[in-house]
């Protein structure tokens, strides 16, 4: 790699306010005198959406394998088989002369109706954070970057450009921030992009205490920050808060705004040479990779890649992440003679989402022709059963009932329009179009044999409709190959073992969100805080259709034999957790182990239990594997805003070993001793509550408790008098301490703030000792 600095030296103002905005939709501004190449970039993240055309957005895009969307790769719960994906996205990236994938996107799905919930992992940020690191490390094995995205809190498409995202600190360290964070530091992203939205009051793309406080300083990114695509709106502002390149390009009055800002001593000249030496490193690292020196005077014509292969790898992928909701045991199925396949989706597959993410597929599968190929001798029949539109057509249904009776099993394949679910709005709803229910509605009652099949990109609604099937696959946007997997799980060559990455709600109104969703007059407030997904399901008893991890399979796991590394340990140490996982079946499947942490007690609320740890294995029939999972300082912290940085507690700590969020199979104490020496945090406004509880100022305020104890219970008449229908120590407990004293001011021997004043000092020695 040429030096970098040299380079930098070398430039005049001119070429670097130049460099840090794009010269085309997808490429960066070459400086031709110092060799500084192009960087072309592209939008994934399950597909290589490569435009034959630099100023084009989206048309003459060149084929590419459409992979699963991020939903259904999820609830693989597989982070090699995410590596894997990455790898091939990446060799097909390369081979098309791209240089950084945009992908993948690693936001939260804080509410079950944002439209891009396709593009996004989990509601969990343990689960999510895993995924896209393995993804990343994929992809840039391949000498491909990466984009990281959306960052952060961008967790709707209503009013996605402008919508100020208000969200306490709390709640954007423990739910917002940790998959970013993880993907970070463990996949080490060539370039993060920014979110569209504001994040409390501030653009994300001007916003210093993201982009350079956490994401630079204190993650350690040393990659370039890109701009989501017309994500900025003030050149200027948001070079000085840390957003390196704007994309896309040409923005000549941008550039200039740069250089008037510099020579005008507006602009520090070493922000913008920040910039410009992030951005050289990443052309250059680009650049020296053997896919950079193969195509760099070819890229625009495409490259070769194995089509094929990648296509069979699609349906492997596929098939990992299909879930398998409901199965009175009609699959798999046992050679029926008659099939009777309904709904549009069986011939027009639903295979990918709206917008950016939009793919030109090598080859797509025919859910309909993969059927036929495994059916045998068996027969099949087809009804569209639904329209395209939203209308309902009461002849398409009869069609269909008809041949569901005839047949012995019926097949329905439904899926989320495009209308209804994309990119660029949110649902309004969580249930399937009124002709899909009330198809599914007639067909179960006509043939009680019936299987209903889903395409969509988030969770569904279905106690319309779910007592009637006998099976209910989740097959989510499943990609090209899509079609295929589907039949191979209908028909037990592949046994399912995909498990939901997000809680399927009874209703609308139980999601955490739903009154706050999606905001309004430019605002969302994350109201619900801590508490999205089944964090606020169990926080709230509220029962759900199907809980986070939930997935059946075609054979039986028995845990047993649990057991920790220690029953004590040091915080910095961890545990390590192991069970042992036996296939009681008589079939070969997979099991995803799910390790979640319950704090018996602390400082501040904490969600009832958070996952902390997962493995996917293989079993044959009757074999036995043990799994190890470790469990990090991470895994027993919570951050606390007071002292502005994760923490632990000393106390007991429940292991839970599972096999969803709500099977939980088997349970271990296990006592935490925290190893932090903490600062005292009190001051003028805390409580006698947040004194006592403090270990400095506890033993700087315990002389005095007692005498103020008593003091505010002759206010009220005496601890054993009724007073005025309080109790006085309860009362004591929620005040600052100096508003009580000030109620005593005239028994103390000098003012109140004085005495808190001293009590302080003290705590804070004690605290540093």
């Amino acid at each position: 790699m040429p030096d970098i600095q040299t380079i930098l030296d070398q430039m005049t103002l001119e070429e670097k306010a130049a460099l840090i905005t794009g010269a085309t939709v997808w490429t960066t501004v070459p400086v031709e005198r110092l060799g500084v190449p192009a960087m072309m970039m592209t939008d994934g993240p399950h597909g290589v959406r490569r435009s034959s055309d630099v100023n084009a957005i989206g048309k003459g895009t060149l084929p590419a394998t459409c992979f699963p969307t991020a939903s259904c790769l999820a609830s693989s719960w597989d982070t090699a088989l995410l590596r894997q994906v990455g790898a091939a996205l990446g060799e097909e990236a390369a081979a098309l002369g791209v240089d950084v994938l945009l992908g993948p996107g690693a936001n939260m799905k804080r509410d079950p109706r944002c439209g891009r919930n396709f593009e996004y992992f989990s509601e969990d940020p343990f689960l999510a954070g895993q995924l896209a690191a393995s993804f990343i490390q994929g992809v840039q094995s391949q000498g491909v970057g990466t984009s990281l995205k959306h960052f952060a809190a961008n967790n709707q498409e209503t009013e996605r450009f402008r919508i100020d995202a208000v969200v306490d600190e709390r709640t954007l360290r423990e739910i917002y921030l940790p998959a970013f964070e993880t993907a970070v530091k463990e996949g080490k992203p060539w370039t993060v992009m920014c979110a569209y939205n504001k994040l409390n009051g501030v653009y994300c793309s001007e916003n210093h205490r993201l982009l350079v406080e956490i994401l630079k300083e204190e993650w350690g990114f040393d990659g370039l920050v890109v701009s989501d695509w017309g994500a900025v709106h003030d050149r200027v502002m948001s070079l000085q808060g840390g957003l390196d390149l704007e994309m896309p390009g040409p923005q000549t009055r941008r550039t200039q705004a740069v250089i008037e800002a510099i020579q005008s001593g507006a602009l520090d000249e070493a922000v913008l040479n920040e910039a410009v030496r992030r951005i050289l490193g990443i052309i250059f690292k680009a650049a020296e990779t053997p896919k950079g020196r193969a195509l760099s005077a070819s890229r625009s014509k495409g490259g070769a890649f194995d089509a094929a292969a990648h296509h069979a790898f699609a349906r492997q992928v596929a098939g990992e992440g299909i879930v398998l909701l409901k199965n009175n045991g009609l699959l798999p199925l046992q050679q029926p003679r008659r099939i009777a396949v309904i709904g549009r989706a069986a011939k027009e597959p639903h295979f990918q989402g709206g917008g950016s993410s939009h793919i030109n597929p090598t080859m797509v599968d025919s859910p309909f022709d993969e059927l036929r190929k495994l059916a045998g001798d068996a027969g099949l029949t087809y009804s569209a059963g639904y329209p395209a539109t939203p209308a309902l057509d009461p002849a398409l249904i009869a069609e269909a009932v008809a041949a569901a009776r005839a047949a012995d099993v019926a097949l329905l394949y439904c899926a989320l329009p495009g209308f209804i679910e994309s990119e660029g709005y949110d649902r309004a709803d969580l249930s399937l179009t009124p002709p899909q229910v009330a198809l599914i509605q007639a067909v179960c009652a006509a043939q009680p044999n019936s299987v209903v099949i889903l395409n969509n990109g988030s969770a569904l609604t279905m106690g319309e409709w779910l007592d009637g099937p006998a099976a209910v696959l989740e097959a989510w946007m499943m990609g090209q190959a899509g079609g295929g997997a589907i039949a191979d799980v209908l028909f037990g060559k592949v046994n399912p073992s995909g498990k939901l990455a997000e809680t399927f709600p009874l209703t609308l109104t139980d999601t955490p969100a739903y009154i706050n969703f999606p905001g309004g007059a430019g605002q969302v407030r994350y109201g619900e805080g801590l508490f999205i997904g089944y964090r606020y399901y169990d926080a709230t008893a509220r029962p759900v259709a199907f809980p986070f991890g939930f997935g059946l399979s075609y054979t039986a796991f028995a845990y047993s034999n649990p057991r920790l590394s220690a029953e004590t340990f040091n915080d910095v140490d961890g545990l390590t957790v192991s069970v042992d996982v036996t296939n009681t079946g008589h079939v070969a499947g997979q099991e995803v182990v799910q390790v979640y942490v319950h704090d018996w007690k602390s400082g501040l609320v904490r969600p009832p239990k958070e996952l902390k740890g997962f493995a996917k294995i293989a079993l044959q029939p009757g074999e036995t594997k043990t799994v190890a999972i470790p469990l990090d300082f991470r895994a027993f912290a919570y951050y606390h805003p007071g002292y502005g940085q994760w923490i632990t507690e000393d106390g007991e700590f429940d292991i839970l070993i599972a096999a969803s969020a709500a099977d939980i199979r088997c349970t271990l104490a296990a006592t935490l001793r925290s190893t932090l020496k903490l600062p005292c945090i009190l001051n003028r406004e805390s409580t006698v509550r947040e004194w006592l509880a403090d270990a400095a100022g506890r033993v700087a305020f315990d002389p005095m408790y007692r005498m103020i104890k008593s003091r505010t219970a002759a206010m009220f008449g005496g601890e054993e008098s009724d007073g005025i229908g309080m109790d006085p120590t309860g009362f004591m407990m929620e005040m600052p301490l100096l508003s009580l004293l000030q109620f005593q001011e005239g028994g103390l021997p000098m003012p109140a703030d004085a005495i808190v004043d001293l009590l302080l000092q003290r705590a804070h020695e004690l605290a540093a000792q």
